[in-house]
């Protein structure tokens, strides 16, 4: 039998041990954070995955009563995530120069502006935390009544690309064959112009990722989901591009119209838009990327075509510089588009369509081809979205690359 002196050392002894146990886990757990758990693993309310920092808000709503007539400005990621560019555009708001604004959810980098709970965007880190609260932001828009539109970046996606390189475009001259192992391999990707990586349109995985990411984005409050590059890549060494789902014998443009299908689809109830080449609403083919603007119209509240004057090639319309003639520029390419889309809605020989996107064009405030883009141009584009488009005008949305626009031409017109 043990001594009681013997017995009380060793209790204490036992008690020091599970404090100076206790003492090392908290401090160890303060230095280190929370680390990312596996991500079918729920964590208790009020914490997130990447800190121990208090989480977002709730979910939003979208605006119960939202504009008809759409005055938008464009925000990166980035600068979603910026007090101060925030302030910049509540305070257009306030001014009565805007009513909407685009921000960015995954740009062309591939990166999610966000974390959220896809699957495929936990498993591959797919995200960069530029918007730490999400829904706090489109509180903040909501209050002011701004219509907030995300906008979503689809088969130009270097993250994914690299991720899920067995759906991506591939260059054959960096690959050492053509079978599907070979697809798995990043090292072969192939890369346009600009360096950028590009998902093959025909792969339905690359849908399903897209369109998680936009019900996400709608579930949280956003207005209206916007997507852009929705078409094959161009630009770099096409002769060299090899993918791993389209044949190579079914049209571009059926491969795209199919995608179109499949959002309206994926997302029955939700606003969505989409940004097509300003040659779209002119050109009778394809552009050699999939854009045929009958295509899109079925599938889509909004078609977004991006008439930048700057854009257009010397001779369009006999101009040497299109950038010195905006009004002329938009005014014929509304014009040319918003017919065919008549033509839809009034077609006689087949059934007319039950539903046609109206058309709500991208604008530019930027300069470029040596023409400043000052408050008389952006005025003019905006004067020529009205004219050409009349009674079926529904606003427009102003891109500048640097998120700062000429207030000016926003007041006045």
């Amino acid at each position: 039998m043990k001594s009681k002196p013997r017995v009380i050392i060793y209790s204490v002894l036992i008690v020091l041990l599970l404090v100076l146990g206790g003492f090392l886990f908290l401090t160890v757990k303060n230095s280190v954070g929370i680390v990312s758990p596996d991500p079918t693993v729920q964590l208790p309310e009020g914490v997130t995955a990447a800190s121990n920092k208090p989480a977002d808000i709730g979910p939003q709503r979208p605006l119960p009563n939202p504009p008809s007539v759409i005055r938008a400005v464009y925000l990166t990621s980035w600068s979603g995530g910026s007090k101060s560019r925030v302030q910049y555009v509540l305070d257009l708001a306030h001014e009565g120069a805007i009513n909407a604004v685009v921000v960015d959810i995954k740009d062309y980098s591939g990166y999610l502006a966000y974390e959220m709970a896809n699957p495929e965007v936990a498993k591959y880190r797919t995200f960069e935390n530029r918007i730490p609260k999400i829904n706090t932001l489109l509180k903040t828009l909501h209050d002011a009544g701004i219509y907030v539109i995300g906008r979503i970046t689809v088969f130009q996606d270097p993250m994914f690309a690299h991720a899920r390189p067995d759906l991506a475009v591939h260059d054959i001259a960096k690959m050492n064959s053509t079978s599907s192992d070979a697809f798995r391999s990043a090292d072969s990707l192939w890369q346009d112009e600009k360096k950028l990586n590009w998902m093959d349109p025909a792969a339905k995985g690359v849908w399903e990722y897209d369109a998680a990411i936009a019900r996400d984005a709608a579930e949280r409050g956003f207005d209206e989901i916007n997507f852009d590059y929705v078409r094959f890549p161009s630009g770099g060494n096409l002769d060299a591009a090899i993918f791993p789902f389209w044949d190579e014998k079914t049209p571009r443009h059926e491969i795209i119209r199919d995608f179109f299908r499949y959002l309206r689809s994926a997302l029955p109830n939700v606003k969505l838009s989409a940004d097509l080449f300003g040659f779209a609403a002119i050109r009778k083919d394809d552009l050699g990327i999939g854009q045929e603007i009958e295509d899109a119209f079925p599938y889509f509240d909004y078609l977004a075509p991006m008439v930048y004057p700057s854009h257009y090639s010397s001779g369009f319309n006999g101009f040497t510089n299109p950038a010195a003639h905006p009004y002329e520029v938009i005014l014929y390419s509304l014009k040319e588009m918003d017919a065919r889309r008549m033509a839809l809605l009034s077609a006689t020989s087949t059934q007319p369509l039950k539903s046609v996107a109206k058309i709500r064009p991208w604008l530019q405030d930027f300069d470029l081809n040596g023409v400043p883009y000052d408050a008389a141009m952006v005025g003019k584009e905006i004067q020529a979205t009205k004219d050409s488009l009349q009674n079926d005008y529904a606003g427009f949305m102003l891109w500048s690359p640097t998120n700062i626009y000429t207030t000016d031409a926003l007041l006045t017109n």
